[in-house]
């Protein structure tokens, strides 16, 4: 073959290659807006690199001011904005419950990942989660957890477990802090909530504080995990009044953890049935919740 030719067959496959890598970026768009478990991997994946990029890019500012609570302020900062990029709205009520200066227990419902979200909307000053141990140990977002002032249990090992609660109890009173507990201790996306683990109550009677309960809507409408869904959608935290334990002994936490859940499972089921009368009130056709 002329060398003309050869040119001109280097030319056509430069500019199918040009046209190839023109349409990957279209292709994968259409399969975003149009393809939802494509969708669902796209927005996981964004949500766990962007926490990843963050944690990395915090690490040695963090790391320079040594381990503090008061690092919480900048990892709260970068998560915020992430409801945002997943297309998610936050509706916060009972807001003005968290306004005294004391030190507290705030026990949450646990459903997703994307719980991170809604904590971060609500959390206070001065304010760290009770974190599984085995996140420590995931690079550099562990790392940036534990500069964070983040307190970490093994949850296997009882003892140990039980002298974390007893410090973190006291460290609480010295240090006017706040504590952020999931006590479901795994995530769930049932209608109603599993059973609590006493750790955060035992936390609240041994240093004689109030709980904060607080109860994030479910997120039927836009994420579910086992139906690989992850649309936008409205997300509602109702913070309910503070339960005292002032008074309250050891023996008293059995009845106090299972009043606390009571209190929270009814405001999940009275969220969702509200939400199920909004959805049908906006779209009369769709089937009863």
């Amino acid at each position: 073959s002329s060398p003309a030719s050869c040119h001109w067959d280097s030319m056509i496959e430069l500019v199918l290659l040009h046209g190839l890598l023109l349409l990957l970026p279209l292709a994968a768009l259409l399969l975003y807006r149009y393809n939802a478990t494509f969708q669902y991997f796209c927005k996981v994946a964004f949500f766990n690199c962007w926490i990843l990029a963050m944690a990395t890019l915090l690490l040695p500012l963090v790391a320079l001011r040594g381990r503090s609570v008061e690092n919480m302020k900048l990892l709260r900062a970068v998560i915020l904005p992430l409801k945002h990029f997943c297309g998610i709205k936050m509706q916060v009520r009972g807001s003005e419950h968290l306004n005294i200066k004391e030190p507290y227990v705030i026990v949450c419902n646990h459903q997703a990942s994307i719980d991170l979200m809604g904590m971060v909307e609500v959390m206070p000053d001065r304010c760290v989660p009770i974190a599984k141990k085995e996140l420590m140990y995931m690079g550099t977002v562990g790392w940036a957890c534990w500069f964070c002032g983040i307190i970490f249990i093994d949850r296997r090992k009882r003892e140990d477990a039980i002298d974390v609660i007893s410090q973190t109890a006291r460290t609480m009173l010295r240090e006017n802090l706040r504590v952020f507990v999931f006590p479901e201790g795994t995530r769930n996306q049932d209608k109603t909530m599993l059973p609590f683990k006493r750790g955060a109550f035992h936390l609240a009677v041994q240093a004689q504080v109030p709980i904060f309960p607080i109860v994030i809507s479910p997120y039927w409408d836009f994420f579910s995990s086992k139906d690989k869904k992850f649309t936008s959608g409205t997300c509602t935290i109702q913070i309910l009044p503070k339960v005292e334990t002032r008074g309250l002994s050891p023996k008293d936490v059995p009845e106090l953890t299972e009043s606390v859940r009571q209190m929270m499972v009814d405001a999940l089921a009275e969220m969702s049935v509200n939400h199920c009368v909004g959805q049908r009130a906006e779209h009369p056709l769709l089937p009863r919740c």
